[in-house]
C-alpha cells in the first residue's frame, strides 16, 4: 500500500465517500485527511470497567458489560414494532430494546456469543434494560482502537439527523490511524523531544484519539498543545525579527531643543519610574535602524498619554511629523485640548482633523501637512483619507488600538516611504497570554503603577432598594463641589428600549435633584456632534452637577473634579467596560467612588463581574478574569476573532505551556534564526506549512 497524503480529499478515506465527505465538510470543516487528524474529541468514556447486573442502578447512568443474548422477541405496537433482547451475564439477565431498525438489528445480532454492550440503563416494571445500546463482539472489542477510553467527538444536529453518529466518526477515525504508514513524520527537533519528555508525534496522535489509559492522554494532550503553541509562536516571534532586520525605520539620533524643554521647564510633574523605563524603551527603538512597533499598555490614569507626548517630542526634535490616531471624536478633541495646553508655552503647530472640520480648515491642514509645516496632527478615521499625506510622518500613534481593524491601521504605514515608527496605545489591559498569542509580534511596553498621590476609587454595589441612600450619599457629594456622572447601558439590538431607560432615568433623577438647586446634563448616541459636546462643555465648566449618559464617555472625558461613577444596571455591562467606565473618576486628588446599582437576580457570570470589580482596581487582574468569562474570540472582537482558531489549545487553561513554548521559540530562532541547521529541518517543513495555510498571523498587528 502507497503511504497516504494527508492532503487526500476526505471522500478517499475508506468508509467516507461522496455523500458523508459532503456533510463533513459542511458541518464539520473536515475536507482532508489531516482536518480528520486534527479533529480532536471533547471528552472521554471510560471502557475500562466493567459491571455486573447485580451492581446495577436504574439512574440512567452509562454502563458497560460482557454477556450472551439467549432470547429474542418482537412486540408489536401501534406505530410499528420494537425488539427485545434478554441478555445474560452468566447469573443475571436484563432486557436490550429497540425501536428502530427492528428488522435490519433482529438479522444481524448472533444468539449466545459474547457481546460488550454499552448505553444507559433505566429500571422499568422492576426489569434493567438499556434501549440501542452499543453493541461489540467481545473479539472485535478486543482488537479495537478505542476499548479503553472511547472519545465523544463534537457533532452536530444535522449530522445525527443523517445518521452519522459518533461510532461512525470512530470507525472512519480508526481507519485513517490504521492507514498512516509509516508513522507521521516528526515536527519537532529531538533536542526539544528530549528536553521535554515529549511523546512522539505518531503517539500523541493515537492516544488522543484512542487513549490507552489516563496518563498516555495527558501526555498526548501535552504534546499536541505544545506542538501548536510552539509554532504560532515562532512565527510571531520570527516576524518580529525580520521586521527588525528588513525594515528600516527613520533613525531618531537626536533628543533634542523640543524634549528637553517640555520636560525640563513644562513638566509640572514627575514621571514614575515606570513610565521613565517605558520611555527609555521607545528611545531606544526610534533611535535604531529598525522601525518600531511596539505596545503600550497602562491601566486608566496611568500616564500613557504622557509618555506619547514626549516620544512626539523625540520626532519633532528629528524633524519628523507626527500624528494621533483616536477611535472617536470626543477622544480626538479632548487630546487635542490637553497636547495644545501642555504645549502652549512652545511653539509647535498642532491640529484637529475630525469628520466635523469644515472644508476650508481641511484644505488648510492638508497643505500645512505637506509643506511639513504642520508637526503634530491628531485625529480620528478621517486620518486615514487619501487626500491626507505627509511631508514626513516619523511617529504614528494609535490610541485605543482595539477600536480599529487591521487594514485601518495598516494605512498609517503607507503615508510615507518609510514606514513610521508605530506605537499602538491601549488602556484596556491585555491579558499576558492573550498578548503573547495575538500582539506576540509586537514589543511590549508596560505602565504599571499609577502617578502618586492617586487614591484607589472605592467601588460598592447597590440594590434598587437602596436608591434613596445611594441618592443622599451624592447629594453630600454634590455639596462638597463633587460632580457625578450616572451611565446606562447602551446595547445595540435594543436603542430604543436602551434610551427609554435612559429618558426614565433622567427624569427620576430630575425629580431626586430638582432646579435651581442642582443642574443636570444628558448625553447619548442619538445627540449631534456639537450638542454632545455642548453638554460635555458645560460638565467640564462646573456648570452641571450630575452628567447622564450612556457609555459614549467611556473614553474620552477627563473631568477631575468627577468623584462619583454610578452605573445603572451593572449586570448588563461587561468586565473591561465596567473597568474603564470606573477609570473616568479619580482622576483628581479627592476620594472617588464607583457605585454598581445591580438588578436581584443576577447570573452566574454576572455575580463574578460584579465580585471582581469590588474587590479589584488593578486592570489586569480584571481582564484575566474577563478572558476567563469570555474566552479569546469574544475578548478581541469581530475584527480579531479568527486569529486564535486553535485546534487543541486553550490559552486560557494551558497559559502554562504558552509560556513554556514562547520560550522554547525563542531559545530556537536565537541559535538559528532561519531554521537552516539540520536539528530543525523538521520543523521548517512544518513551519513552511503552516504559514502559507495562515496568513493572518501576518496580519494582526
Amino acid at each position: 500500500m502507497q503511504p497516504i497524503n494527508l492532503h487526500t480529499s476526505i471522500a478517499y478515506l475508506k468508509g467516507v465517500g461522496p455523500a458523508r465527505a459532503e456533510l463533513l465538510k459542511s458541518e464539520l470543516s473536515i475536507f482532508t485527511l489531516q482536518d480528520l487528524l486534527n479533529f480532536f474529541p471533547n471528552r472521554y468514556i471510560d471502557r475500562t470497567q466493567f459491571y455486573k447486573i447485580n451492581q446495577l442502578e436504574g439512574n440512567s447512568s452509562e454502563v458497560q458489560l460482557i454477556g450472551k443474548i439467549t432470547h429474542l422477541r418482537t412486540i408489536e405496537q401501534k406505530m410499528g414494532s420494537r425488539l427485545v433482547a434478554t441478555f445474560s451475564d452468566g447469573n443475571d439477565t436484563m432486557e436490550l430494546v429497540w425501536f428502530k431498525a427492528v428488522k435490519w438489528i433482529k438479522g444481524n445480532l448472533k444468539m449466545n456469543t459474547p457481546y460488550v454492550i454499552f448505553g444507559r440503563v433505566t429500571l422499568f416494571n422492576g426489569v434493567y434494560n438499556m434501549p440501542h445500546p452499543e453493541m461489540d463482539l467481545l473479539d472485535d472489542f478486543n482488537k479495537s482502537m478505542h476499548s479503553a477510553m472511547q472519545p465523544v467527538y463534537p457533532s452536530t444536529e444535522k449530522l445525527t439527523k443523517k445518521g452519522f453518529s459518533n461510532r461512525a466518526m470512530i470507525s472512519i477515525v480508526e481507519q485513517l490511524l490504521t492507514e498512516i504508514n509509516p508513522p507521521l513524520k516528526e515536527s519537532l527537533s529531538i533536542p526539544i523531544i528530549e528536553q521535554y519528555k515529549l511523546i512522539s508525534r505518531s503517539e500523541a496522535y493515537r492516544n488522543i484519539h484512542f487513549p490507552k489509559n489516563q496518563e498516555l492522554l495527558t501526555k498526548a494532550e501535552f504534546r499536541l498543545k505544545f506542538e501548536e503553541l510552539y509554532f504560532i509562536q515562532l512565527q510571531l516571534i520570527r516576524k518580529n525579527i525580520l521586521r527588525k532586520s528588513k525594515i528600516k525605520g527613520h533613525k531618531f539620533e537626536v533628543v533634542g531643543k523640543f524634549f528637553n524643554e517640555f520636560y525640563q521647564n513644562h513638566l509640572e510633574f514627575d514621571l514614575t519610574d515606570a513610565q521613565k523605563r517605558v520611555l527609555k524603551e521607545i528611545r531606544k527603538d526610534m533611535g535604531s535602524n529598525a522601525q518600531m512597533n511596539r505596545l503600550l499598555q497602562g491601566d486608566v490614569g496611568s500616564g500613557k498619554t504622557i509618555v506619547a507626548l514626549l516620544s512626539m517630542l523625540i520626532a519633532l526634535d528629528n524633524g519628523f511629523q507626527t500624528a494621533l490616531l483616536a477611535p472617536t471624536e470626543i477622544l480626538a478633541n479632548q487630546h487635542f485640548q490637553t497636547f495644545s495646553a501642555l504645549l502652549k508655552p512652545m511653539k509647535v503647530n498642532i491640529k484637529l482633523l475630525t469628520g466635523s472640520v469644515k472644508t476650508k480648515e481641511r484644505r488648510e491642514i492638508h497643505e500645512e501637512l505637506e509643506n511639513g509645516n504642520l508637526q503634530i496632527l491628531i485625529g480620528t478615521h478621517a486620518l486615514f483619507e487619501e487626500k491626507v499625506q505627509f511631508k514626513n510622518l516619523g511617529l504614528a500613534i494609535i490610541d485605543e488600538q482595539h477600536r480599529f481593524g487591521v487594514e485601518q491601521r495598516s494605512k498609517m504605514w503607507k503615508k510615507n516611504n518609510i514606514p513610521p515608527h508605530i506605537l499602538i496605545m491601549s488602556a484596556t489591559p491585555i491579558p499576558r497570554t492573550l498578548a503573547m498569542s495575538v500582539y506576540g509580534d509586537l514589543d511590549m511596553s508596560i505602565i504599571d503603577e499609577l502617578p502618586p498621590g492617586r487614591k484607589d476609587i472605592k467601588t460598592v454595589h447597590r440594590y434598587d432598594k437602596n436608591r434613596l441612600s445611594v441618592f443622599k450619599f451624592l447629594k453630600d457629594e454634590i455639596e462638597k463641589g463633587r460632580q457625578i456622572y450616572v451611565v446606562y447601558p447602551l446595547i445595540q439590538e435594543s436603542e430604543a428600549l436602551d434610551y427609554k431607560d435612559l429618558i426614565d432615568g433622567f427624569e427620576g433623577i430630575s425629580r431626586a435633584f430638582p432646579l435651581p438647586k442642582y443642574s443636570i446634563s444628558m448625553v447619548h448616541g442619538k445627540l449631534k456632534g456639537e450638542e454632545k459636546e455642548l453638554e460635555m462643555q458645560r460638565f467640564l465648566k462646573r456648570e452641571t452637577d450630575i452628567m447622564v449618559a450612556t457609555t459614549v464617555i467611556e473614553v474620552g472625558v477627563n473631568i477631575p473634579n468627577a468623584s462619583v461613577m454610578v452605573i445603572e444596571s451593572a449586570e448588563r455591562f461587561g468586565l473591561s467596560q465596567l473597568h474603564q467606565l470606573r477609570g473616568r473618576v479619580g482622576r483628581g486628588a479627592e476620594q472617588s467612588y464607583c457605585i454598581l446599582m445591580i438588578g436581584d437576580k443576577l447570573s452566574e457570570d454576572a455575580g463574578t463581574r460584579i465580585k471582581t470589580m469590588v474587590s479589584t482596581n488593578n486592570g489586569f487582574e480584571i481582564a484575566d478574569v474577563d478572558l476567563k468569562l469570555r474566552g479569546p474570540g469574544n475578548l478581541l472582537g469581530k475584527q480579531q476573532s479568527g486569529v486564535l482558531n486553535l485546534k487543541i489549545a486553550d490559552i486560557v487553561k494551558d497559559s502554562q505551556i504558552l509560556k513554556l513554548a514562547r520560550s522554547v521559540a525563542f531559545e530556537t530562532l536565537q541559535k538559528d534564526a532561519n531554521l537552516a541547521q539540520p536539528e530543525n529541518e523538521a520543523i521548517l517543513t512544518i513551519f513552511k506549512e503552516i504559514s502559507q495555510k495562515t496568513a493572518v498571523w501576518a496580519n494582526i498587528s
